[in-house]
């Protein structure tokens, strides 16, 4: 099983994407769409102290008739924060994101937000991990060493 940080070592884009309570939906909406993410972290200064999620948005904006320009990340962020730490597992994190019903998981490390490992993040890494397996499993079938 892999770390929360060494997933967050195969993103393919190492950009962290935030926002501040302050903005509005919509700015959040619209930088979610154009680098085609699911969440932001929403932070004060250096401190993590929200999420906004595509589900925050349908649920608690479309839902609600709320306005996505007047409404702010603020009113609709999800706080506090669950995070995990850059030494948990992958199946650690999948634990969590199950028992919690969550799709993104912020990794911080002595409070410093480190990037955010999505479920997505670690289907690859199961699939991966099962390509491997079933790898070794042919190469001992057909009598190859490693």
């Amino acid at each position: 099983m892999k770390t929360a940080a060494q997933i967050l070592a195969t993103k393919h884009d190492g950009n962290i994407y935030t926002t501040v309570p302050e903005a509005s939906v919509l700015d959040a909406v619209k930088l979610l769409a154009a680098k085609s993410i699911g969440a932001l972290v929403v932070m004060e200064g250096d401190a993590v102290v929200g999420i906004i999620s595509e589900r925050d948005y349908a649920r608690k904006v479309i839902l609600m008739d709320r306005s996505s320009k007047d409404t702010k990340v603020r009113d609709i962020m999800t706080s506090p924060v669950i995070s995990v730490r850059p030494d948990q597992t992958s199946e650690v994190c999948m634990a969590i994101m199950t028992d919690n019903r969550l799709r993104h998981l912020p990794v911080i490390d002595q409070q410093k937000l480190m990037g955010i490992v999505s479920i997505g993040d670690l289907v690859k890494d199961v699939i991966s991990d099962q390509k491997f397996i079933i790898q070794q499993f042919q190469h001992y079938i057909a009598g190859e060493r490693s």
